[in-house]
């Protein structure tokens, strides 16, 4: 939440006991499974995804569900590590049929 807030970002937490259910009711497969599942202006962000790359998503409005960093890396915005080692996550594109695919940003 940190890192989001501090890119200008507004957020609302919540709790869900099912985040399972929710983040499949969302499009996101369970290979792109983290702790953290958003919705940022119609697309879900799943896990600790760099603020740059959620930029980039909104900006080109890519035909895709979201973006996701599965797992919990150690050195992701919010999990430690140094912020120069952010741009090397492997973020990935969800497609709309569940494909995962790299994600530049």
């Amino acid at each position: 939440m940190v890192h989001l807030r501090s890119n200008g970002a507004n957020v609302e937490v919540s709790d869900d006991p099912d985040r399972a259910a929710y983040r499949a009711s969302l499009g996101i497969p369970d290979d792109a499974a983290s702790c953290h599942t958003a919705i940022v202006d119609g697309y879900a962000i799943e896990g600790h995804v760099p603020a740059t790359a959620i930029h980039r998503l909104l900006a080109e409005r890519a035909d895709v569900v979201g973006v996701a960093l599965p797992g919990m890396p150690a050195d992701s915005p919010g999990m430690g590590g140094d912020e120069s080692t952010w741009a090397l996550q492997p973020v990935v594109a969800v497609g709309r049929d569940g494909t995962l695919t790299a994600f530049t940003y």
